[in-house]
């Protein structure tokens, strides 16, 4: 295993350069198809969030593999490299298993616990899938780390220190109030449909607004959301869809915008807000979930409005209490990254153990075809009787050495008792390579539409 993940996140660069680095979904095609163009990567793909970007790749080299995962992403991202440099981090093999475990339980996100990273490393793992881009190593290694993070909420209490960005930055809007309480009988308005708006107009409809607007550039969208929450046993709140022309209209009526939308540029400028809240009593509090931002920071500055932005939810989350369950999660990473390594470092000498089987299997049947030159005289029941007694030894004497060797390929430093093996044995390196070739496509097959 030579995976190496090459990234960097809230917790490493200022939200300014985040904002800069944010990949749209086609740039990250790209990302993955020029990651596997390039000389050392042979599997990758890529975990983008609101605030983390990571490129993971399976490398032949470690120096060639961080230069090139770096380089490929200043240039996909638009940040010169020696100005993201600074906030890049690095990880190698099983440090970069742990910190991918440590992401799928929410202990690397801006609100430890939070569960919607799963739902975002599912859809890294899709893509990479439909690329084609993620092999062997990527599949178990994502698969893996999906069910790591499902473990953590299941069997600890990391969801009460867990809550999405949404309920986070309707607390920090509430400033003290039980937001149930500050949200009952406002009117909202959410723009964008993906799944962090649809989180926020759920959670909304449940803190009790009396309305929900989704205003989204495609209507379809906004108005399938908008089925959800009145449809029959859902959310009950009044709801209806708006283009996104008429976004500056429904802004004058509302008390809460939540903003999160994929544009490039900002949906709500500094001008936007000024006329919807001028000659306005009543106060109006804007949630900025994009990356890049949605809404004009100037807009803080205007009396009667409060914004919240994923800046501002960084700052205010680096106080946040953490659960007593977090020392929990953490043992159950480490537990979790030593048995993914063991079954990788033995999955790494299997295709030796079949190769030699298969070469002691070749001389048997040598062994017993020059017996029958010798011996024509034997009938078929003494044939098969010979037979079977030289492929018993042949198994009894393999048995113990390649139960023993796959037990200490599986421990720390256990990678060079393949190479061992071969040497040992003279075993054909294209037969080897053969035998991984044809597991890594069982692979493949068996992981398809798993995601």
């Amino acid at each position: 295993m030579s995976l190496l993940v090459v990234g960097l996140s809230h917790r490493s660069a200022p939200v300014s350069i985040l904002e800069r680095a944010s990949l749209p979904a086609d740039t990250r095609s790209k990302l993955l198809q020029d990651t596997l163009a390039a000389e050392p990567a042979t599997e990758g793909t890529v975990l983008a969030t609101c605030n983390r970007i990571e490129l993971y790749a399976d490398v032949d080299k470690f120096h060639a593999g961080v230069a090139e995962l770096s380089t490929l992403l200043a240039q996909h991202s638009g940040v010169g490299l020696d100005e993201l440099t600074p906030y890049l981090y690095v990880h190698y093999e099983d440090r970069a298993v742990h910190h991918l475990f440590s992401v799928a339980c929410g202990l690397d996100s801006m609100v430890v616990g939070e569960g919607q990273i799963l739902g975002q490393i599912k859809d890294a793992l899709a893509l990479g899938q439909e690329l084609h881009t993620a092999g062997r190593l990527l599949n178990d290694l994502f698969q893996q780390a999906l069910r790591v993070g499902k473990r953590a909420h299941s069997e600890t209490g990391i969801d009460r220190a867990g809550q999405s960005l949404v309920t986070f930055g309707l607390q920090q809007l509430a400033d003290g109030t039980d937001v149930d309480t500050w949200a009952k009988g406002k009117k909202s308005l959410v723009i964008g449909a993906g799944s962090m708006s649809s989180l926020a107009a759920a959670t909304l409809a449940r803190a009790g607004v009396a309305e929900i607007v989704v205003a989204n550039r495609t209507l379809a969208r906004a108005e399938r959301l908008v089925q959800i929450l009145t449809e029959p046993g859902g959310t009950g709140v009044a709801a209806r869809a708006a283009e996104m022309v008429a976004v500056g209209d429904e802004l004058r009526g509302a008390d809460i915008v939540v903003s999160c939308t994929g544009a490039t540029g900002l949906v709500l400028t500094g001008d936007d807000v000024a006329d919807a809240v001028r000659d306005r009593e009543t106060p109006l509090a804007l949630l900025d979930l994009a990356m890049p931002r949605d809404i004009d920071a100037a807009a803080h500055r205007l009396p009667g409005v409060r914004l919240v932005d994923i800046e501002s939810l960084a700052e205010a989350s680096a106080d946040a209490p953490m659960a007593a369950d977090v020392d929990r999660v953490r043992a159950i990473v480490a537990d979790e990254v030593a048995a993914f390594g063991a079954a990788q470092r033995a999955a790494h000498i299997t295709p030796t153990v079949v190769a030699l089987r298969a070469m002691a299997a070749d001389v048997v049947t040598s062994e017993v075809t020059r017996l029958e030159g010798r011996l024509p005289g034997l009938d078929e029941k003494q044939r098969a009787e010979i037979t079977q007694t030289v492929r018993r030894v042949v198994d009894k004497l393999l048995h113990a050495p390649t139960v023993r060797v796959k037990q200490l390929a599986s421990e720390p430093g256990g990678a060079g008792y393949a190479d061992a093996l071969r040497t040992l044995f003279d075993l054909d390196p294209e037969t080897v390579a053969a035998v991984s070739r044809a597991d890594l496509n069982d692979a493949d097959v068996k992981n398809r539409g798993r995601v």
